[in-house]
């Protein structure tokens, strides 16, 4: 088990076999590095498939079966094509109680597509999701997880539309709350100057942001 990392015999392009040498030494054991695998996996293919939950198995030294289950799991881990840009628009209590329902329907309605559902052009996936971490800021929304506070009907409206016509490579938090959101649940201080690249985490070391070289 593990052959993979040899190089050998993967399906992974070189750039993101090297990452994944680069995440394994960072863990005694190999096993502990499936979640981060997994991400490489969906950035390799733009979401999990069954190809790359087997490839990231031979590099941690499980079965597939074993790297489903943690997949299977955690729902940032999508095993269905999205869209380039996947909208999240929280509908828990804090953000419901603020106006979330409005704002999940007016992005439905500006992306033409219902929660869960991608539009026939590829570009924009919607689906509502519980807490962000974001009351403070509420109604929040998520695009490729980058965060939005203070949303509303209006201005999510205009994100879908901002997202169409700009097409951005990239989303960053900090650039979108400046252009839909209204307060935020705390000042966030630290600029952040990479954004994510895929309906995926941002995360430097994975390639899933545009400030990885």
């Amino acid at each position: 088990m593990g052959i993979y990392p040899a190089g050998a015999m993967s399906r992974w392009s070189p750039e993101t076999r090297e990452r994944a040498r680069s995440i394994l030494a960072r863990y005694p054991e190999k096993r502990s590095a499936v979640m981060p695998l997994l991400y490489l996996a969906a950035a390799e293919e733009g979401y999990l498939t069954d190809e790359g939950m087997a490839e990231v198995a031979e590099w941690v030294g499980l079965t597939p079966a074993q790297v489903q289950s943690v997949a299977s799991f955690y729902t940032m881990y999508k095993r269905e094509p999205t869209g380039r840009y996947l909208v999240s628009c929280c509908t828990s209590i804090s953000c419901m109680l603020l106006g979330a329902d409005e704002v999940l329907a007016a992005v439905e309605d500006e992306a033409g597509v219902p929660a869960g559902e991608t539009d026939e052009d590829g570009v924009i996936t919607v689906e509502h999701v519980e807490c962000i971490g974001a009351c403070g800021g509420a109604p929040a929304v998520q695009v490729n997880y980058e965060l939005i506070e203070g949303v509303t009907p209006d201005t999510a409206r205009e994100l879908v539309r901002w997202l169409r016509s700009a097409a951005p490579d990239s989303v960053r938090a900090d650039e979108m709350q400046e252009l839909f959101g209204t307060r935020r649940s705390f000042d966030w201080a630290i600029a952040e100057h990479a954004g994510a690249v895929g309906p995926y985490p941002a995360f430097e070391p994975y390639g899933t942001t545009d400030g990885h070289p």
